[in-house]
């Protein structure tokens, strides 16, 4: 595999008071509405020597324009995935082989209207909804299914 390193990355699962999580579609994917890779979890890079629970806030304040949110619980693994090979050297920057993930259980403590894709110049996502937690591994692009499958089944206990 490629000598690149893993960016380190934060992830939330952000769930609503009936135990629903939040999904948002990539805006580089406008079409992908019932397509697999579509939708994807708030998620992304630390900065160096961030602490994960401090830049999972800050990612969905980012990402989705609140941080109204407490962390239920943080997985205990960092979980892995590569890139597909037609992917390194391209994406994230041409930098990493692929990412380095810790994850979070969050509780959202705010209202629909606070969820704001708009906020930033550049959004990298252009629709949001709510979704059942068992229904992440089926919307993840393939090669990162394995983690959404994982993360549902160890962050079920929040799930409606």
């Amino acid at each position: 595999m490629s000598a690149l390193p893993y960016r380190p990355n934060v992830g939330a699962l952000l769930f609503n008071r009936e135990g629903q999580v939040l999904v948002a579609r990539r805006a580089d994917m406008p079409n992908a509405e019932g397509a697999a890779g579509g939708w994807q979890l708030p998620q992304g890079g630390m900065d160096e020597g961030e602490d994960p629970a401090v830049a999972v806030l800050r990612e969905m304040e980012e990402e989705i324009g609140t941080r109204n949110a407490e962390i239920l619980a943080e997985h205990p693994e960092w979980l892995h995935y590569d890139l597909p090979t037609e992917l390194i050297g391209v994406a994230l920057g041409g930098r990493y082989r692929g990412q380095k993930q810790k994850w979070f259980a969050l509780r959202f403590l705010g209202t629909d209207a606070e969820i704001r894709l708009d906020l930033d110049p550049h959004p990298e996502f252009d629709a949001w909804r709510w979704a059942a937690l068992a229904d992440l591994p089926a919307m993840a692009v393939p090669f990162k299914r394995a983690i959404y499958e994982r993360l549902a089944q160890d962050f079920a206990r929040f799930a409606g």
